[in-house]
């Protein structure tokens, strides 16, 4: 989807092209609704009429917001500034897009992966690796990429890892409750973080960014400080996780 975008812009220019989006994802999802069902049968569905909020009220809950919000707020970076990264380093538009599209795929391979392993083994280990390679591989690969070979590398596992942590927000509501409207608050509410952050990246951006391109210094030096924002942010949101453990037992009450 990115090279067709990317020839769209070329040949159509931004305003067509967007609108030919708006129209293909109302033509191609619109008729799909009326045929999703409930993931609840019909009695259960009209039974839980309330949501059961007592899950606010357990420290476990903060320590998965704060997680949660810090991978959110570094998250977006990688996949805006990808493209103009590439072409500062002399890469061509096309190998710009083409980045994108390898980060898709290996989103859907990650959020696949991430999303089988939450339901088989502890979720705060995957949690904390997905944060701590997107991590690593935003501080090295991303920061020292001169050429096209590390942007790859670096793509590949942000997008396998980084984008694999959305798919655990799930399961994480069921580790906070057992009840099924608690488990769909606290998708909710983290995917509204993650919204956020969304929304942020670019007022954000504006600061990170540095208006002088130097090919031979780490993150080409104009974007040098979005590189170690976004790592750091990974950073964090694995370091959260990591506090809940080092805390004494008598503190970890769920």
């Amino acid at each position: 989807m990115p090279l067709i975008i990317e020839a769209m812009l070329n040949t159509f220019g931004h305003r067509t092209t967007l609108r030919a989006i708006a129209v293909a994802i109302f033509l191609l999802t619109g008729p799909l609704i009326p045929l999703m069902r409930s993931r609840l049968p019909p009695s259960q569905a009209s039974a839980a009429t309330r949501t059961d909020w007592s899950f606010t009220s357990k420290r476990l809950f903060f320590v998965y917001c704060a997680a949660n919000a810090a991978q959110g707020l570094g998250f977006f970076f990688p996949s805006l500034f990808l493209p103009s990264y590439a072409t500062s380093i002399g890469l061509s538009p096309k190998q710009g897009a083409m980045l994108l599209a390898l980060m898709s795929f290996a989103q859907v391979l990650g959020q696949w992966t991430f999303g089988l392993l939450s339901d088989k083994v502890g979720l705060d280990p995957l949690i904390v690796l997905s944060t701590i390679v997107a991590a690593v591989a935003s501080f090295t690969l991303w920061g020292f990429a001169h050429d096209l070979a590390p942007l790859v590398v670096f793509t590949l596992l942000f997008g396998f890892f980084a984008y694999g942590f959305s798919s655990m927000r799930a399961r994480i509501g069921t580790a906070l409750s057992e009840e099924p409207t608690a488990a769909l608050a606290t998708f909710g509410i983290f995917v509204c973080c993650q919204g956020v952050g969304n929304v942020l990246a670019g007022p954000i951006s504006v600061g990170l960014l540095d208006g002088v391109v130097k090919k031979d210094r780490y993150g080409l030096m104009r974007y040098r400080v979005m590189v170690i924002f976004t790592g750091s942010c990974m950073l964090l949101s694995a370091l959260s996780i990591g506090t809940w453990y080092i805390r004494p037992q008598r503190l970890r009450t769920r």
